[in-house]
């Protein structure tokens, strides 16, 4: 679920979502706004209810830091080489170095400000001590599964300040000594005790540790299974509207309606086997965030096809998008196989496997990671023992990924799997089942933190809440995907 959480620095074109996903380059206060209005030259309008041929107005603003380099000069040894400063690098490099480790970040563009939207439950924040990088919260959420029936879910959503985060984590860093080198990483050898990371300036660095923050598409991590994930992909935009009919103190979950594909006959055949939801944050009555978001299908649906959707739905619910602020493409590998474990590259965010494989959700979740990660990394580092090689990369992959998360993780993609099958029916039977348990279960189920005993309950009582023809679903589209869960299981306990 979107927003679609990024937990690195990717390409402008991309982003990662929401689901614990969404966020912007600057807090929307109506004086910012007003601001931003005043530097724009050309207003220009869309037709009514289109947005297609509409470019953002705006760009994501860089940090001004006076940043320390790493001097090429220094040929020593250090600690850890961490490859990225999206969240998950730069949260990392923060929890290391207060160990007094020495750590330096890679990245060819440290300050840049991170192109992904990040949507997150308050509470999730406020456990991290994080919620003062939250720009804007929303009391209630809410989901419409049909066009006859919305549930109100009591558990505040807030979007978190790219801006704000990224100078909090990075003021952290800069405060124990973290070091910075802008470059790109082309290469990485590995020796017994130490590695050296090469990169496209004509510089090496060495550590005794190297961790890759760099996302999805790094080739740094390694996989001995076949990477049949998921994909969830969304198209969202900040904008200008003539007005909207949310409203304001509820963020939009979901709205699983296809009543705008009435007059397209094409587009909801093809919505009814692979639905596209909206998530919507709406700022005032004339600012809103809007995404349309297929939760995971396999292969991905095609980008073109969500815009199109996102037109439609737009259109029938009578939004006139003057301008557009901001747009983001959301793509993210959901589910799959964990990487390699162990291996010489220590992981961290969307390429480590912590994704959500059930809603997409990363951000939160890779913030408190990365502090168990960074005590794995301690204790082997700041060790008497002096931990290094094959059994620090042990040490760290399993302080990642001990056997209990192994197992949960098979859980939340058996739901995954689960999710493929369903059409939009089955999808609504599913959500309206799921949003009717105790709330500490779905709380839990969308937070990652629950136990593997408490998904099993969850299990037996989302089977309890279901509709009749919900109980057909799971029965006959759940047997091959409990079966696959059920041997991966046996095989990470043994």
């Amino acid at each position: 679920m979107g927003t679609l959480l990024r937990l690195f620095s990717p390409p402008p074109s991309t982003h990662f979502f929401h689901s614990s996903t969404l966020p912007f380059t600057f807090p929307v206060t109506k004086q910012i706004y007003s601001r931003t209005r005043k530097k724009l030259h050309r207003i220009h309008s869309s037709k009514f209810g289109n947005f297609l041929d509409l470019q953002p107005e705006s760009e994501p603003e860089s940090l001004n830091f006076d940043l320390p380099l790493w001097d090429p000069s220094d040929r020593s040894l250090m600690d850890v080489i961490i490859i990225g400063t999206g969240p998950a690098g730069l949260r990392l490099a923060e929890r290391v170095s207060s160990y007094g480790i020495q750590v330096c970040c890679v990245d060819p563009l440290p300050l840049s400000s991170w192109p992904n939207n990040y949507g997150v439950w308050v509470d999730e924040f406020e456990s991290l001590k994080l919620d003062h990088c939250l720009d804007r919260t929303w009391c209630m959420t809410s989901v419409c599964i049909n066009d006859n029936k919305t549930k109100y879910l009591d558990r505040p959503y807030g979007r978190v300040s790219r801006k704000k985060l990224k100078t909090e984590l990075m003021e952290r860093c800069l405060w124990n000594g973290v070091k910075f080198h802008k470059a790109k990483v082309w290469e990485i050898e590995h020796r017994e005790f130490e590695s050296s990371v090469a990169c496209d300036d004509g510089n090496k660095l060495r550590a005794s540790l190297v961790v890759d923050a760099s996302g999805f598409g790094s080739a740094f991590i390694g996989y001995d299974k076949p990477r049949n994930h998921g994909y969830q992909i969304a198209h969202g935009i900040l904008a200008e509207v003539d007005g909207h009919p949310f409203d304001l103190d509820k963020m939009v979950l979901m709205d699983w309606r296809d009543s705008h594909l009435g007059n397209e006959p094409y587009m909801r055949a093809s919505n009814s086997k692979l639905p596209t939801f909206l998530y919507a944050m709406p700022f005032d009555s004339n600012l809103i965030f809007l995404e349309e978001t297929s939760l995971v299908s396999r292969p991905v649906l095609s980008y073109m096809e969500v815009k199109k959707r996102m037109a439609a739905r737009l259109r029938h619910l009578g939004i006139r998008v003057r301008r557009i602020l901001e747009d983001e493409k959301c793509l993210i590998p959901m589910g799959g196989p964990l990487p390699k474990i162990p291996q010489s590259v220590m992981a961290i965010g969307g390429n480590s496997g912590v994704v959500h494989p059930s809603t997409g959700y990363m951000v939160a979740r890779t913030m408190g990671l990365a502090s168990e990660l960074a005590d794995a990394i301690a204790v082997g580092l700041g060790s008497t023992r002096m931990i290094r090689g094959k059994p620090l990369y042990h040490r760290v992959w399993n302080g990642l990924w001990p056997i209990e998360k192994r197992c949960v993780r098979e859980f939340y993609s058996f739901g995954m799997e689960t999710l493929l099958k369903l059409d939009l029916n089955g999808t609504r039977r599913f959500f309206d089942a799921f949003f009717d348990l105790n709330p500490y279960y779905w709380h839990g189920f969308l937070s990652s933190r629950l136990t593997l005993g408490e998904l099993a309950l969850l299990s037996f009582s989302l089977f309890g809440h279901a509709s009749a023809p919900s109980k057909v679903d799971i029965v006959t589209k759940c047997p091959v995907p409990l079966v696959r869960m059920m041997g991966n299981l046996a095989l990470e306990t043994i």
